[in-house]
């Protein structure tokens, strides 16, 4: 029996700082596809698409995170957070070039924003009006900026390299999709026959759409797919290979903390002291996290129940 699918979309929005969201319905599904498609589109949505981002800078008289600028508001963290917040496209139509280089050269007094960054050009800014820093004094400040593209995340402590030690290094978020929702309905009809449909939402940064975001992950899961069926090559084994012990590892001791989707306050707050994953999250108890400045109660209460809502952590 082959199924009649058809998809449509349902609504589609943008905001001001550029995300977009998207909801579609996917219709006349036999009883329990809409799980599988659902989960298959929701995994390569959140860890298959590729996206651009900024993943280390190089500031005039700056040699690490804790130096500060003259003439500059922000401490060198909180311009790196701050960074982390730029959304860039990469352009497809252009020749790509493995090693992408922005720069930035401003006199103060001034509010920079995103705008005013040099970009290489193939990239193209989807937050123009991000907020970067403020220069309160006439100080000229000069800042080169390293784009990379790739899929998911980078931490920072994977992206030092010897020959770029004046580099100042970013957690690189690379996944054009935010978030991803689906939810299924049964349908009747006449003669009492169940079908499913699927409704899906999805959220993206602005980088890609969430119609072409939808279409991709379509498309890496047909190649996948695709690529089994093609495989004619058998593999015999003549001996039993000896088995090789494996060494347990918690599913989510390097999972990023920007997965857990934390409001600003507490993101930032588990940033400073060097919470990069989950993994180091989970090496503070309770009373130890609420000693963290600007880490109060309420905080506290977010991040005990996101991990006990998103990954069936609880803490004592």
């Amino acid at each position: 029996m082959i199924n009649n699918i058809s998809i449509q979309c349902l609504k589609s929005d943008k905001t001001e700082t550029g995300a977009c969201h998207g909801q579609f319905l996917i219709n006349s599904l036999r009883s329990g596809q809409g799980i599988t498609i659902g989960n298959q589109l929701r995994r390569v949505l959140l860890n298959d698409l590729s996206g651009v981002a900024i993943t280390a800078i190089r500031i005039a008289g700056v040699s690490h995170e804790f130096s500060t600028i003259p003439g500059v508001r922000e401490d060198i963290l909180e311009l790196l957070l701050n960074l982390q917040d730029v959304v860039l496209r990469l352009d497809t139509q252009s020749p790509q070039s493995s090693s992408l280089v922005g720069r930035l050269r401003i006199q103060g007094p001034i509010v920079v924003t995103a705008d005013l960054i040099g970009l290489p050009p193939n990239c193209k800014l989807v937050n123009p009006n991000h907020y970067i820093m403020t220069i309160s004094t006439s100080n000229l400040i000069e800042i080169e900026f390293k784009f990379e593209s790739g899929t998911g995340y980078k931490l920072a402590s994977q992206t030092f390299l010897d020959d770029e030690e004046d580099y100042l290094q970013l957690d690189a978020i690379f996944m054009p999709v935010h978030k991803v929702d689906f939810k299924i309905e049964n349908v009747y009809d006449d003669k009492n026959n169940i079908t499913e449909r699927l409704f899906l939402d999805v959220w993206t940064n602005g980088s890609i759409s969430p119609d072409e975001a939808l279409k991709s992950a379509a498309k890496i899961t047909i190649n996948l797919f695709s690529s089994l069926i093609e495989n004619k090559q058998i593999t015999k084994s003549t001996e039993l290979e000896p088995e090789v012990q494996s060494i347990k590892v918690e599913p989510y001791t390097n999972v990023a903390i920007e997965e857990l989707q934390l409001s600003v306050r507490a993101y930032n707050c588990l940033k400073r002291a060097q919470i990069n994953t989950v993994g180091d999250l989970l090496e503070y108890s309770p009373e130890k996290l609420q000693k963290l400045k600007n880490f109060g109660q309420k905080s506290s209460t977010e991040v005990f129940s996101t991990l006990k809502n998103k990954l069936g952590i609880i803490l004592n």
